[in-house]
């Protein structure tokens, strides 16, 4: 069955989303915007094995994020930001309703603010 959709994205969004929606992966991203790192070197501050950073290193090839090259022994991972993009394209679909939105709540806090001030000046 074939979904239906009101804004057009691309095929592998859902595999960005997946893959920025765990932590240990998001970290990882972080870490590689320093530059590019071994395995070893991405495992380091996690409390997780090897094998498991590596699998999270896989998801985030599929999706897309990173590549891995080869370099003597190693195979050093790399952002590749561009293709974020997507992610950011889509969210900013939302932009205005998220700042409306926002701007309605700035109003009835504001309002809030004024009714209290104006209950402690008639006592």
């Amino acid at each position: 069955m074939e979904q239906l959709s009101y804004i057009k994205s691309p095929p592998n969004l859902d595999a960005v989303f997946a893959a920025l929606a765990d932590p240990t992966r998001r970290a990882i991203l972080s870490r590689l915007a320093d530059g590019q790192a071994s395995v070893n070197e991405i495992a380091e501050p996690f409390e997780i094995s090897q094998p498991a950073v590596s699998r999270h290193l896989k998801v985030l090839e599929r999706a897309g994020l990173i590549e891995r090259g080869i370099d003597e022994q190693r195979r050093p991972a790399r952002l590749k930001a561009e293709n974020m993009v997507a992610a950011v394209d889509w969210l900013a679909e939302f932009e205005a309703f998220w700042g409306k939105s926002f701007d309605q709540l700035d109003d009835v806090l504001t309002r809030m603010k004024r009714g209290v001030a104006e209950e402690k000046d008639h006592e």
